[in-house]
């Protein structure tokens, strides 16, 4: 088998021109797709990723509403401003631009956004419907990876999906969602013995540790594919990338591979959400 180079940007791109047309009928019916994402501090990554974020709002036509909070802003504070997100019908997805400073708390935030406007995929509630099967909105990444699955026709049925990574918007529900397409599903963490070992069974492997250059090229079965959704500094993966391309069947490149998809489906579920509310 050909080696595939597993390419986010086209994928991404396949998901926007999808939307162009349904953001247009919306607006013809007289709504405006709105998503919020709110900013507290002054975390100069996290500036970055919201402005990524409006922009690819506004190049397919969904509106963008920026909140930016102090880096003092309480809890309280910061769930009145939630509150009324909720509460306002032209907003349709809400989003919470994670890290938060130190003294909100931020599992308190995130449970506070209405379920219907979880575009983000960041409460509970959600991720128990994720993992039951009927969840709307699943955690962006997590999407992502799925989408570039199905995209690429990768087979899923009873094959032994390796997860790296146990975070609650990652790692918990990405595994949820390939366990519901009938993968045989290991989830690895920082307390897994024997992780090259285990790693290595694995026709599947989603990397979401957060530790560039972290999965090494003699932990891959030959012709495994391998999904990576870490993003360091750098613009480096949690994949040693030339270190596994070679035993690799298909692979994700960083930058480039899981990013511009995980983007693409915040808008497709803001859009999902507009929908709802005609």
């Amino acid at each position: 088998m050909d080696k595939v180079i597993l390419d986010g940007k086209q994928v991404a791109d396949k998901v926007k021109g999808s939307l162009a047309s349904r953001v247009e009928a919306l607006k013809e019916a007289g709504v405006t797709p709105c998503l919020a994402t709110i900013l507290v501090g002054d975390d100069p990554s996290s500036e970055t990723y919201v402005r990524m974020k409006g922009n690819a709002c506004k190049r397919i036509g969904i509106e963008s509403k920026r909140i930016h909070l102090s880096k003092e802003t309480s809890t309280e504070e910061l769930l009145e401003v939630i509150d009324e997100l909720n509460q306002n019908d032209g907003v349709h997805g809400i989003l919470l631009q994670h890290p938060v400073p130190a003294q909100i708390d931020e599992r308190a935030a995130f449970e506070r956004i209405a379920i219907e406007k979880d575009v983000d995929g960041v409460t509970s509630l959600g991720f128990g419907q994720t993992a039951f099967g009927f969840g709307k909105y699943p955690s962006c990444t997590p999407a992502a990876i799925m989408r570039i699955i199905d995209e690429y026709k990768i087979e899923l049925e009873g094959k032994h999906a390796v997860v790296i990574g146990r975070s609650p918007i990652l790692g918990k529900p990405v595994s949820a969602l390939l366990l519901n397409r009938d993968a045989t599903v290991t989830i690895c963490h920082s307390r897994t013995q024997n992780l090259p070992g285990i790693v290595k069974q694995a026709d599947i492997v989603v990397a979401a540790v957060g530790k560039p250059n972290f999965v090494q090229g003699d932990w891959i079965k030959e012709g495994a594919v391998i999904l990576d959704a870490g993003y360091n500094k750098g613009n480096i993966g949690d994949v040693d990338y030339e270190a596994c391309y070679e035993p690799a069947g298909a692979i994700t490149p960083v930058p480039g591979g899981v990013g511009p998809v995980t983007i693409s489906m915040l808008l497709k579920h803001t859009v999902d959400a507009a929908e709802l509310t005609l």
